[in-house]
């Protein structure tokens, strides 16, 4: 059985490290890839191959593809009967994945590893999003140009700056640990009641809407609130914007656009030379004048929508990613052959929808 990998130009992460090839070989497996696979995350060929993978220049026919984030917009040809298995966001791509799937093509979203304790191991959300959290701190840091810390001397005092992290998440909890490391003051919101707690722990100040929902669902993500909710928590929002410097928003509701949390408005009202990093652009973003994957400026305040974060950190964050595939691939592969029986991999399977 053959494991391969695709390459897209717009992705710098790998699913497959050399490291990992070590262990597909354990499975029994052949690992065969494109030349240059590796090298956007730092990894050459030479290490591929001492690792056991075989090199090839021409199209490999492949029983399993790994990626990362494929770029649907040119066609996969993959044969009818293998698997394409990656981060596939399939609340966007759902129409290609109909396709792909009518065509014979076993599609695993690994977006949708369920969060079970058994399924720790393959969450490629987080411990992406954990790499994420904290290059999107360090990017809003040296974007706000400004000290950080609290600096006294005898010139006079430097106040500390004064930083707000939407969505306490793993990105967001590793948000408010870096740019806290740093000396911020940190403040952080979460619709979740049980974020609290988490928050505090790292030395935040949670800010609280008061409400009986715990705000989360079964399996432990947020979710979409009342009107009524809405409404004080944007009263909340704005009042702690006007004395905020950096702001990081990780805010997402699963399967649905992100919730738009930052107004126009409140942008304006934010200390001139403030920072907003949107890290929810993906799927529409949290701030109103947030644009995918650009910079915008709304006054002396600067917003920037970048959707590459744990790629900006590609060989640490490939490291994460190819173990926690491998981990998954291993679950499917029964005495040489591929199961898919399990809970965890039938939960992943992407199914033909309307």
């Amino acid at each position: 059985m053959k494991v391969s990998t695709i390459i897209d130009s717009s992705e710098k992460r790998v699913a497959i490290t050399p490291e990992t090839v070590k262990r597909y070989i354990g499975l029994g497996l052949d690992v065969v890839l494109p030349k240059n696979s590796g090298i956007t995350a730092g990894f050459k060929d030479e290490e591929y191959i001492a690792a056991g993978a075989k090199i090839e220049t021409k199209k490999i026919d492949a029983d399993l593809y790994l990626c990362v984030r494929p770029s649907f917009d040119k066609e996969l040809k993959i044969k009818k009967g293998a698997f394409l298995i990656g981060s596939l966001s399939p609340f966007k791509n759902q129409e290609i994945l109909n396709k792909m799937a009518a065509e014979g093509v076993n599609l695993c979203a690994l977006e949708r590893i369920p969060r079970i304790t058994r399924a720790q191991a393959m969450d490629i959300l987080s411990s992406q999003a954990n790499i994420a959290g904290y290059k999107a701190a360090l990017v809003a840091m040296s974007e706000y140009g400004r000290v950080i810390p609290l600096m006294m001397t005898a010139a006079g005092t430097v106040r500390p700056a004064r930083a707000l992290i939407i969505g306490a998440g793993v990105a967001g909890l590793q948000a408010i640990a870096t740019v806290k490391r740093m000396g911020a003051v940190v403040s952080a919101f979460d619709v979740r009641a049980a974020a609290k707690e988490q928050v505090e722990s790292l030395g935040a100040t949670f800010i609280a809407v008061e409400n009986n929902d715990s705000g989360e669902t079964a399996g432990g993500y947020a979710k979409e609130m009342s009107d009524d909710y809405k409404k004080r928590q944007a009263e909340k929002l704005a009042e702690a914007l006007m004395k905020t410097d950096i702001v990081i928003t990780t805010a997402q509701i699963p399967n649905k656009p992100a919730p738009r949390l930052i107004t126009k408005k409140m942008v304006e009202s934010m200390p001139a030379g403030s920072v907003i990093v949107d890290m929810a652009t993906e799927t529409g973003g949290n701030c109103e004048v947030s644009s995918k994957g650009e910079v915008v400026k709304v006054g002396d305040v600067t917003v920037i929508g970048y959707t590459d974060f744990a790629a900006q950190v590609a060989y640490d964050a490939s490291q994460l990613f190819a173990k926690n595939m491998f981990n998954f691939v291993s679950l499917m592969i029964k005495d040489g052959k591929i199961d898919t029986s399990d809970e965890i991999i039938q939960a992943v399977l992407v199914k033909t929808e309307k």
